[in-house]
């Protein structure tokens, strides 16, 4: 999951009740199998003494921020949008060091086109 991070900044008052999905998230961070992924990935927790609702921000290697609220997201729901945002900006990559453009744009006319299915054949096999 960090692989696709530059920075996860985890807020959270240690008094509240919704802090399940910020704890459980630190440690995923924390996990060795995560830092190796990428060692360069700063991990910040912001301890807050206010009413401020639990968060987590992340910074995509490319740049885009964003946050998602820790009080009503299970750290597991976090962890697949992160996962799946990552895997769109592999993708993304591929084709931009392929030269293709980006996003891939299909005419209508293929979209169009009648799905013939895949043929397969029957192997029938008669005993003695």
């Amino acid at each position: 999951m960090l692989k696709f991070l530059s920075k996860v900044k985890i807020e959270f008052n240690a008094l509240d009740p919704r802090i399940a999905s910020c704890m459980e998230f630190l440690a995923q961070c924390n996990a060795p199998k995560a830092k190796e992924s990428n060692p360069s990935c700063q991990v910040q927790v912001k301890r807050r003494t206010d009413d401020h609702p639990p968060q987590i921000t992340v910074t995509f290697v490319n740049g885009v921020e964003q946050t998602y609220d820790a009080t009503t997201t299970p750290a597991q729901n976090i962890r697949s949008m992160i996962l799946e945002k990552g895997q769109y900006l592999e993708t993304e990559q591929m084709f931009r060091d392929a030269g293709e453009k980006w996003p891939v744009i299909i005419p209508d006319s293929e979209l169009e086109q009648p799905f013939l299915g895949i043929k397969v054949g029957v192997l029938l096999v008669l005993g003695s």
